[in-house]
């Protein structure tokens, strides 16, 4: 078990870790730009391990947002992670797994994680999986925790529009590993559905919908696409 632990930190270190790091590099940007200490926007990254969910924690710290609210619209932008969680603990079950070791394979469930963890976890021994997943997941949090104390060092030297840019890193980089991975012809329609009602819906239904509906639209299409080829 050791050895696929290891392996699995090799694979996020050789380059998945460092892209949702630069991700968080640009986390912690925001937050010394916002002026919050170093200590607490740093342990964010271990503690929420969601970039857009960081970015609602600070932004409401800020705006002087009570507690609450801020905690209701934290967890609202997590949803967006559920269908990703089931599926890979899907695939990270064994018999005897505890609650405790569930909810850490949960947490470590972010759209990096989910995109590796889908190509590789269901050509691995089921006895393998779990190990592998730990040692890749830890792996991208330690860089990802590093590279926020990074951006906040750095954020007085670094120009806005530059640690705003590192933050579209982790969304492309799944882009094209969605990409790489579509095989089937209801992949292949989901993507490019999804880009096309992405880039056309927002002046039709507004910033706040055109995302949510381009992905619920492909989607569904393309699930009927695959119910109908079977």
């Amino acid at each position: 078990m050791a050895r696929v632990f290891w392996r699995g930190i090799v694979n996020a270190l050789a380059l998945p870790a460092w892209i949702v790091g630069f991700g968080q590099f640009g986390v912690g940007a925001l937050g010394a730009d916002i002026g919050l200490p170093l200590t607490m926007v740093t342990l964010s990254t271990p503690l929420v391990w969601a970039g857009p969910a960081q970015f609602v924690l600070f932004g409401g710290l800020a705006a002087g947002v009570g507690f609450l609210t801020i905690v209701a619209a934290v967890s609202l932008t997590a949803i967006r992670l559920l269908p990703m969680g089931i599926s890979v603990l899907t695939l990270l079950r064994q018999p005897g797994q505890g609650v405790a070791m569930r909810l850490t394979l949960a947490h470590l469930v972010v759209v990096t994680t989910w995109v590796e963890g889908m190509k590789v976890l269901p050509g691995m021994a089921r006895r393998d999986r779990v190990a592998w997943y730990l040692g890749f997941g830890l792996a991208c949090v330690i860089v990802s925790t590093l590279m926020t104390a990074l951006g906040y060092a750095l954020s007085a030297g670094l120009p806005r529009y530059m640690a705003a840019g590192f933050m579209f890193v982790t969304p492309l980089f799944f882009l094209l590993s969605l990409i790489a991975a579509a095989r089937a012809t209801p992949d292949v329609i989901a993507i490019g559905l999804g880009l096309v009602l992405g880039a056309t819906l927002g002046p039709l239904v507004g910033p706040d919908l055109d995302l949510l509906l381009a992905g619920g639209i492909g989607g569904c299409f393309a699930f009927a696409v695959w119910r109908w080829r079977r």
